[in-house]
């Protein structure tokens, strides 16, 4: 039956949604009464999808103008914001461009999160190999997921939403970006937050806003255990987007109504059809900025678009969305970056800056548990009731990727309730074999996992993750050109444990997700660690320190968080890209808004200051055009 119903979803999906609805409703007559039930609900699936087809096929058949006032380049987590706000004012034209598709329904149902880096939404980097990280990755290459869709990634990411720490901007201004402090970025926090926890600190929450923040509507016992264990260690339950961050929480998820709230749905969707001075190209991917090497001045940019490059202009900025990876690699073809290194693949420097530089990451080296309380299995996700319970909002199926509770230590002043952690744990309800994409996402090594994972796999046994991240890596990366040709992939330098703190606060955070078995609320559910040990750590005494430091340096996962690349600082800072308007320094009407801006990444998930970012920018731009005071 499930494999029966799933074939016609799928048939209805690949078909397209308009298609598959008519799909759908030709099998009525032909199966059973609990099968009737389920195609009638695949129809509802499919109703909503197609709203939010034609929402997205509005753009479709664009033909570019020559010129626009404004140009944004990557319609991801900042570029949907920052568009959509520029272009309230009317006389403004805007253009937003986005190498990828649009974003689908189906791409929003947040259980499925971990098989979307299997398709062609992601552009699907991979770090460059390493002796001494990601050794548990086919050949010692860390996978990189990036959204290329509409939405970018907000559209491919576990929707979990943080803010950091406020300590995180005071750093940022008192690294000499004036205006930064977490004081100045707050009232943008509340602008975009359209948040519906009841919990929230009324004083530090915004409810109004496009991004709809919300808890998931289901709770495993293994979360209720985990949040009874941290609160047992120690911790007490807060908001921890409010005044204090140490604490523990359910989730604070970006979706509605068990729905992926991407900042496509929340900026553009609104806008369809109503807003005719902002034109959003999808498919179109800029090879260049365009500088008047004379005048240091951008004016406009290449797009590869419907089998041609096309040269657009702008009349007043360029503004680069284009994240962590993709924003540096256009400004050092475009002659912004380092002067030896551009030469040295064929590119005239415009403006010598250390553009590339400074990427910094999230990691955290994921341990299993087994429990007698029910897990999430990969049945769940081929489930025939998974579009009923989701169009009826039941089930793990509004579960972003099975991500379900959140946790933050300070783990060198246990005792302030009032500190700046430096490790989150996150629990996910379900095992690295609870369905293939997991495994696949991440790039392991078919050794690895038979050694550590098949077995939880053949017994169909009961089992969980916790992540311990770390939240102020030490070390540093670098993105490099492989080549002057806009198509040839970047070359990521991740440099993972370069630093040894990351090593160490790695481990130190894996053995506080290990010691939390001893509370009552995880002896509850009989949780216990999996202990099987990874073949190529042999050498080393099992849980020793050592051990744990080998373990720590092969799962090496990231979790996505890649920023840093176009640092903001004063001219003075020699590792400056931008300056605290995002000015690109020494080139006049280009702009930096994403995560590469950041000095230091925050102590959390970037996708929730991303769009702190892209709101603060669109502010900036205002008023350095005088639309706004």
């Amino acid at each position: 039956m499930a494999s029966k119903t799933n074939l016609h979803l799928s048939l209805g999906l690949g078909l397209g949604l308009g298609l598959g609805l008519v799909f759908a409703c030709s099998l009525l007559s032909l199966v059973s009464a609990q099968e009737n039930n389920v195609l009638f609900e695949t129809i509802n699936f499919l109703r909503r999808g197609q709203a939010d087809v034609d929402l997205e096929n509005y753009d479709n058949g664009l033909v570019l103008d020559t010129e626009y006032d404004f140009i944004v380049v990557g319609a991801g987590t900042a570029g949907c914001a920052l568009a959509a706000r520029l272009s309230e004012n009317p006389k403004w034209k805007v253009l937003l461009l986005e190498a990828g598709g649009p974003e689908r329904l189906v791409m929003d149902v947040p259980i499925v999160a971990h098989f979307l880096q299997l398709g062609e939404m992601n552009w699907k980097y991979r770090t460059q190999p390493s002796d001494h990280a990601c050794l548990a990755m086919n050949n010692n290459r860390c996978n990189w997921p990036r959204g290329k869709v509409m939405g970018g990634s907000s559209v491919l990411n576990y929707m979990m939403y943080t803010r950091g720490n406020r300590r995180d901007y005071d750093r940022w201004q008192a690294l000499g970006n004036p205006g930064w402090s977490y004081k100045d970025v707050l009232p943008y926090f509340k602008k975009y937050e359209g948040s519906s926890v009841p919990d929230a600190e009324e004083d530090y929450v915004g409810r109004n806003g496009p991004v709809k923040v919300s808890y998931v509507n289901w709770r495993s016992k293994i979360s209720e255990a985990f949040v009874d264990a941290a609160q047992q260690d120690g911790l007490k339950y807060r908001d921890y987007n409010g005044r204090i961050q140490n604490g523990v929480a359910f989730l604070h998820t970006t979706t509605r109504n068990s729905t992926r709230w991407s900042s496509n749905r929340a900026y553009l969707y609104p806008l369809k059809g109503k807003r005719t001075n902002l034109h959003v190209k999808k498919n179109a991917l800029v090879t260049k900025v365009l500088i008047d090497p004379q005048t240091k001045t951008a004016y406009g940019i290449m797009v590869q678009t419907e089998g041609r490059v096309q040269k657009v202009l702008a009349r007043r900025e360029v503004v680069v969305s284009a994240g962590a990876i993709n924003t540096p690699q256009l400004l050092m073809l475009s002659g912004v970056g380092p002067a030896k290194h551009l030469r040295e693949v064929g590119i005239k420097p415009i403006a010598d800056l250390a553009v590339g530089y400074n990427l910094q990451d999230h990691t955290a080296p994921a341990v299993t548990f087994t429990t007698n309380a029910t897990s999430l299995k990969f049945e769940d996700f081929a489930d025939p009731t998974l579009i009923n319970r989701f169009n009826r909002m039941e089930g793990p199926y509004g579960s972003p990727g099975g991500c379900e509770a959140i946790a933050f230590w300070d783990l060198d002043h246990e005792r302030d309730e009032d500190g700046w952690p430096d490790i989150e744990l996150f629990l996910v309800g379900g095992s690295m074999s609870s369905n293939p994409a997991i495994s696949r996402a991440f790039g392991l090594k078919k050794s690895i996992y038979d050694a550590l994972f098949a077995e939880i796999e053949d017994k169909s046994l009961n089992a969980f993750m916790i992540f311990p991240m770390i939240l102020r890596p030490k070390s540093r990366g670098r993105i490099m050109l492989k080549s002057s040709d806009p198509f040839k992939y970047p070359l990521i330098h991740a440099n993972y444990f370069a630093h040894p703190y990351d090593v160490d606060i790695s481990v130190r955070g894996l053995l506080k997700a290990v010691s939390l078995m001893e509370q009552r609320g995880m002896k509850a559910i009989d949780a216990q660690l999996w202990e099987r040990k990874i073949p190529t750590c042999k050498q080393h005494p099992y849980k020793s320190w050592a051990y744990w430091a080998c373990y720590v340096r092969h799962f090496t996962f990231t979790i996505y968080h890649y920023s840093g690349t176009a640092k903001m600082g004063p001219k003075s800072d020699r590792a400056a890209v931008v300056d605290a308007r995002l000015r690109v320094h020494g080139i006049r009407n280009l702009r930096v808004a994403d995560a590469s801006i950041m000095p230091e990444i925050m102590s959390g998930h970037p996708n929730g200051p991303v769009f702190m970012i892209a709101e603060k920018a669109a502010d900036m731009i205002k008023q350095d055009h005088g639309f706004i005071p």
